[in-house]
């Protein structure tokens, strides 16, 4: 059947429309992107001259050096943990039928709702009223509540598009459970453990609103070290480190599209 007239004006209208809208959400980034290569020492737009000196300097400033090095530790930590804790819930979960299972759910998506600075500034109460001292573990600790929302709902996408008569079919061909679990359900899982990684990974990395509360000068993440950094100067450093960013999370997620299938682990399915 032809489309009328009308619904091609539509459709086109509504291309336009999402352009706009695509166009008004990356003109902050682009400006930002043309900013980074000021060749003054004042963060102008449009720039005077171009010069790629802030991106040296990002690269060299001692303190974004410890904020990568913090960041990607914990980043490791708390997205392995959550990738761990998130896959055993998310089993429990969608396995079991038990008393108060909806009250588990809400409070593991409830970071979701709850703003990070509340975490943070929580976390660093209890940590004061306990008189410890905050390290590694506690950053990692509030990363990992933070993210675990995320792991549950990619691992749990993938466990309920897991087709279980894959399972009973090599069982009945005289498989043994371990071998089921390598060969079978492991394999299928893949996707939504990998994505769930990832998005762990990336949120935590990215994180800032509950990293300044419980972070200390030998702990901060990169994001800390980009706001210490901006309260003191005002040159297009800072810019040229967003840029940075912004390429490497896209090159992130543009690979994890392309191997892993992000449409799988964002919803769900049908068989």
């Amino acid at each position: 059947m032809q489309r009328s007239r009308t619904d091609l004006w539509l459709l086109r209208a509504g291309q336009g429309l999402i352009a706009l809208i695509l166009l008004f959400i990356l003109l902050p980034a682009l400006v930002v992107a043309i900013a980074s290569f000021n060749a003054s020492s004042v963060l102008a737009f449009p720039p005077q001259g171009y010069s790629l000196r802030w991106f040296k300097n990002a690269f060299e400033y001692r303190d974004f050096q410890i904020g990568l090095w913090n960041g990607l530790i914990v980043t490791a930590w708390a997205s392995s943990l959550a990738t761990l804790v998130g896959t055993t819930l998310a089993v429990v979960i969608h396995q079991y039928e038990f008393k108060g299972k909806r009250l588990l759910e809400g409070l593991l998506l409830s970071p979701l709702f709850i703003p990070h600075f509340m975490v943070g500034l929580g976390l660093l109460m209890l940590v004061s009223q306990l008189s410890l001292s905050r390290g590694y573990a506690v950053v990692v600790f509030c990363h990992l509540l933070l993210v675990l929302p995320f792991v549950l709902r990619s691992v749990y996408v993938s466990i309920h598009n897991l087709d279980p008569r894959t399972e009973l079919v090599a069982a009945s061909l005289g498989a043994t459970p371990l071998r089921v679990v390598t060969t079978i359900t492991f394999p299928q899982l893949l996707p939504g453990l990998a994505g769930g990684w990832l998005f762990a990974a990336i949120l935590s990395f990215n994180e800032f609103t509950a990293s300044l509360f419980v972070t200390t000068q030998s702990t901060q993440t990169l994001p800390v070290a980009m706001y210490n950094y901006v309260r003191e100067y005002a040159d297009p450093t800072l810019a040229a480190v967003s840029v940075v960013y912004i390429l490497a999370t896209a090159t992130v997620m543009i690979l994890a599209n392309r191997y892993l299938g992000l449409g799988k682990v964002l919803s769900v399915e049908s068989r």
